[in-house]
C-alpha cells in the first residue's frame, strides 16, 4: 500500500460538490448541526443551514465531497457524503483583522463528518490535503474558525497541527476561537505546474477498527483538486 494512502473500511472519493450533491451537502450538515446541538455546541444552527448559504459554495467550486457512491444513499435515496469540506481565501471580517494579513491563508469552512464514519480519520485527511492546497496556491497558513465554549473541537484542531491564534468573543457569533496552521513548508520537488504528489497522510490506526476489511482513500488521485 503506498505511504500516502488512508486506510478505511469504505472506499471514498473526493470531488469537487456538484449542483447535485446540494441535497446531500445540506442533509450531512444538518444531521452535524443536530448532533453538535445535541452536545450542547452551538457551532452551527440547530436544523443546518438553508440552500442559499451552500449553493453559492457549491457553484464557486470552493465545497468538496468525500463520495461513498451507493453506499452513501439514505432511505429516501438522497446521496449523503462521507465528509464535507469548503477551502477558500474567504476571511470572515469579523475575525480576522487586516494585521491578520487575511491574503496569507486558505480558510477551512463546514468540514462535517457523517457519524457513520467517524473515528477513521477522514477530517484530520481532509485538513491535511487542504493545508497542501495552500502551500501550493502561495499561501503559508491554513485557518479556521470554531465555537468558543467547545473545549473538545478545539482540542482537536490543536492536535491536528493548529494553534490558537485568539478568541474573538461577539455576542451574535457562536464562533470566534480562531485557529491556523502552517502550509507545507517544503513541497514535493516536481512543480506545482505539473503533477504535484500529496504529502503522506496517515493517521494513527484507530482502535476497533484494525480487523475490518480496509479500502484506502488514496490522496495523490486528487492532485487536480489540489492545484485548481
Amino acid at each position: 500500500m503506498p505511504a500516502n494512502t488512508l486506510d478505511l473500511v469504505t472506499e471514498l472519493t473526493l470531488r469537487r460538490a456538484a449542483p447535485a450533491d446540494l441535497q446531500g451537502v445540506l442533509t450531512l450538515l444538518a444531521r452535524t448541526a443536530g448532533w453538535l446541538n445535541g452536545l450542547g455546541v452551538r457551532q452551527w444552527p440547530a436544523g443546518g443551514f438553508p440552500a442559499g448559504r451552500i449553493e453559492p459554495l457549491i457553484g464557486e467550486g470552493v465545497m468538496y465531497v468525500l463520495d461513498a457512491g451507493e453506499d452513501a444513499e439514505d432511505d429516501s435515496g438522497v446521496r449523503v457524503p462521507a465528509a464535507t469540506i469548503a477551502v477558500d481565501g474567504h476571511a470572515d471580517p469579523e475575525f480576522w483583522a487586516p494585521a491578520d494579513r487575511p491574503g496569507d491563508a486558505l480558510y477551512v469552512h463546514k468540514l462535517a463528518v457523517s457519524r457513520l464514519y467517524s473515528g477513521q480519520g477522514l477530517g484530520e485527511a481532509l485538513l491535511d490535503w487542504a493545508a497542501l492546497r495552500a502551500a501550493v496556491h502561495g499561501r503559508p497558513y491554513l485557518r479556521l474558525d470554531c465555537a468558543k465554549d467547545n473545549a473538545r473541537l478545539q482540542s482537536y484542531y490543536r492536535r491536528a497541527g493548529f494553534r490558537h491564534v485568539r478568541t474573538v468573543d461577539l455576542p451574535h457569533r457562536a464562533s470566534g476561537a480562531l485557529f491556523e496552521r502552517d502550509a507545507p513548508g517544503t513541497l514535493p520537488a516536481e512543480s506545482s505546474h505539473s503533477r504535484t504528489p500529496a504529502v503522506p497522510v496517515v493517521p494513527a490506526p484507530r482502535e476497533g477498527h484494525a480487523a475490518q476489511a480496509r479500502r484506502v482513500l488514496d490522496i495523490t488521485a486528487h492532485n487536480e483538486l489540489i492545484e485548481c
